[in-house]
């Protein structure tokens, strides 16, 4: 079995000029196609207000209003009186015309409430402005057809959960950098297909490759950045990853603000990304996945890059302890193995860690996806909610950092969800009063963005690296069967607005408190074969349940395996709590 490559890196440089390059200037930017791609379907299927056109009153010397006010109805919608946007009144719009343009009164020709109605007869009339427009508004999908655009966001997430699966055999099959290149190609290419769709249905097939890439798109980058850097910088990683998303999201709010034509939104949202593929000669593999795969002499390539940069001269013993192996008779077998899901479930703790990651995953993602889509139906303008909910991403990762490196991960998961799942479920006394929602939806969306920034840090780290990629890949695989079914509840809550925060808000409380079933692994190694993925934390206890701020054990305690680390830790708290002294005195 080849060397840990944790007790490789302080050599190296753990945060170097190397890793901050990459992650500053390749990854990071890495993270934007996901996030244009995953939301910026919301608003090419902006719904205006519209209502049925009637050709036989144009060209009259009329107001909208006036107009409306002889042909539609009204309707009653959330307790307030509104045009009906799919029925007319059933009148000669011909002699009403005629009347018209013979001086007749128009207060004469306001129909009584009681004329029939049917629905509309000659399409559609949308209150756009000039250089607005969306597939709804161009291919009339209103009324009987209301559900298509609900309906393309279940078969877009559909398709992201089919690609993830694939994409994570993928990254761990031919490695991270190869993957990446390989979802930047169909993403890009169906992005420009997206924009030139003639129908609708065309335009779903289309936007069935972009999201066959989604968020495996992120994803890769993200663990090439984790698998980059020293255990004690994961957090400052995963910080900056999720900085960089909330961002993301904010300058598409803005994007789509001042692009509101569907087809060049397409464009804007897709053709910038082009600039990625001149990163196929700056971005490495994962040394740490090479060595994993006994790809050593490849390894030890980019090592030596890594060493330059960070201004590091590398011993003769250094590389003889990269090329060292364990005196193990299976480790040729396990270098070789193909792996899948069923070596994630073959032995008991990594099962158990296994399952409640990955159902803790299909909640935070879930309610993440839910909580983004349900922005724009919010109520108010549109626009400013999907900024405040990327710009409500942004406070909380100023408390996470000092959290996660002194409470651990499980307690500040735990804490995240149980906000934002009260947050949520705290709306249903607010329904009618706009400004308390959406100060509460803001809540609701700072604790699951900060869920969002633990669980992906939280998962890789239980994970072993030689499944490391598939198990992050099956878990982020269940997280979106949330948005398959999460536009379906959006959509039932068109009538009933307090629904989906009430769905998603129940389903963070019970995420939130299946977090603290893990052990935590704040200062841990990184567990490298299976064999470590299931010794670590196979002693979880009662005691270990209530166990929060874990210690950073010493330097020597590094060479340690994950388990013996562990218990070196529990040592040391123990002793702590015995002495009553702190962190610095130690």
């Amino acid at each position: 079995m080849a060397v840990d490559f944790d007790l490789l890196l302080p050599d190296i440089g753990e945060y170097g000029t190397y890793q901050k390059f990459l992650i500053w200037f390749v990854l990071l930017p890495g993270f934007f196609p996901c996030g244009f791609h995953a939301y910026n379907q919301l608003f090419l299927t902006t719904n205006y207000d519209h209502w049925c056109k009637v050709p036989e009153l144009d060209g009259l010397n009329l107001t909208m209003e006036e107009v409306k006010n002889l042909s539609i109805p009204y309707q009653i919608q959330h307790g307030r009186p509104k045009y009906n946007q799919c029925h007319q009144f059933l009148r000669n719009y011909s002699e009403i015309a005629e009347s018209l343009a013979a001086g007749g009164s128009l207060n004469d020709l306001v129909p009584e409430t009681d004329v029939l109605r049917v629905p509309c007869s000659n399409g559609h009339q949308f209150q756009v402005n000039s250089g607005e427009s969306s597939i709804i508004s161009e291919w009339q999908i209103v009324c009987d057809l209301n559900f298509y655009p609900t309906l393309a966001l279940v078969i877009f997430g559909a398709s992201g959960l089919i690609g993830n699966w694939i994409f994570g055999y993928i990254q761990d099959g031919i490695g991270r950098r190869p993957a990446f290149f390989i979802y930047l190609v169909i993403q890009s290419v169906f992005g420009i297909l997206t924009a030139i769709a003639p129908e609708f249905w065309s335009w779903v097939i289309f936007r069935v490759g972009v999201g066959f890439t989604v968020p495996a798109i992120m994803g890769t980058p993200f663990v090439l950045a984790i698998e980059l850097v020293g255990p004690s910088w994961r957090t400052h990683v995963t910080l900056l990853a999720n900085v960089v998303y909330s961002i993301c999201l904010v300058l598409l709010s803005f994007v789509v603000w001042s692009v509101r034509d569907w087809r060049y939104m397409s464009l804007t949202t897709c053709l910038p990304f082009f600039i990625f593929f001149s990163y196929w000669w700056i971005m490495p593999e994962s040394p740490r996945w090479l060595i994993a795969r006994n790809r050593v002499e490849e390894a030890e390539i980019i090592i030596r890059r890594m060493a330059k940069w960070n201004k590091k001269d590398l011993s003769f013993e250094f590389y003889e302890k990269l090329r060292q192996k364990e005196d193990d008779p299976h480790s040729e077998e396990e270098v070789e193995r193909v792996y899948g899901v069923l070596h994630l479930l073959k032995t008991p703790n990594l099962a158990k860690k296994f399952l409640i990651v990955t159902f803790i995953w299909f909640t935070v993602t879930s309610v993440y996806v839910g909580l983004s889509y349900y922005a724009p139906v919010l109520g108010g303008n549109e626009y400013l909610n999907f900024f405040l909910a990327g710009a409500a991403e942004l406070p909380t990762y100023l408390l996470l950092f000092p959290t996660m490196n002194r409470w651990g991960r499980r307690w500040v998961l735990w804490a995240s969800m149980i906000i934002g799942g009260a947050a949520c479920l705290g709306t249903v006394l607010s329904e009618d009063d706009y400004v308390t929602t959406l100060v509460l939806y803001c809540i609701g969306k700072s604790g699951i963005s900060s869920a969002f920034v633990v669980l992906p840090l939280f998962a890789s780290e239980l994970y072993p690296t030689v499944v490391r990629g598939i198990g992050l890949s099956i878990s982020a695989v269940a997280g979106m069967l949330g948005p398959v079914f999460i536009p379906l509840v959006n959509y039932m809550g068109e009538e009933y607005i307090s629904l989906p925060l009430i769905v998603m808000g129940s389903l963070m409380l019970i995420g939130g408190n299946c977090a603290l079933l893990l052990p935590e692994t704040l200062h841990q190694n990184l567990p490298q074969t299976l064999e470590d993925g299931e010794q670590f934390g196979k002693q979880f206890g009662f005691k270990d349940f209530w166990n929060c701020c874990p210690v950073k054990p010493s330097k020597s305690s590094a060479e340690n395996s994950p388990g013996e680390v562990e218990e070196l830790n529990d040592l040391l708290a123990a002793e702590k709590r015995k002495l009553h002294v702190d962190d610095a005195d130690l």
